[in-house]
């Protein structure tokens, strides 16, 4: 059993039990989030395909880490010009985890 889930601008694959990243969302560790844009929905025999939207569909997750991301470097350079820049990034994601798919 599987569903698409959107999430933040994102797509989503997840099962039962899985842990992914997603863009962060506000909530602390333990509590309980529910996704209600599910794209499609399979139960390993039919598959449900929404527009845009599957109804009655609902995904239950618990916030397991809110952190951020190892650093990314973004390093412009412009040759025999003197020109250079750095600059560091950190993007914040939440970890779930996938308690139960309904549909």
């Amino acid at each position: 059993m599987y569903a698409i889930v959107d999430s933040g601008g994102k797509q989503y694959k997840v099962e039962q039990g899985e842990t992914f990243r997603i863009e962060k969302i506000p909530g602390d560790v333990g509590t309980s989030v529910s996704f209600d844009k599910i794209l499609m929905f399979s139960d390993g025999e039919t598959v449900k395909v929404g527009n845009p939207f599957v109804e009655n569909a609902t995904v239950l997750a618990r916030i397991v880490e809110q952190d951020r991301a190892k650093k990314v470097l973004v390093f412009k350079f412009k040759r025999r010009k003197g020109y250079r820049r750095k600059q560091g990034h950190r993007q914040a994601y939440t970890s779930v985890k996938i308690d139960s798919i309904k549909a």
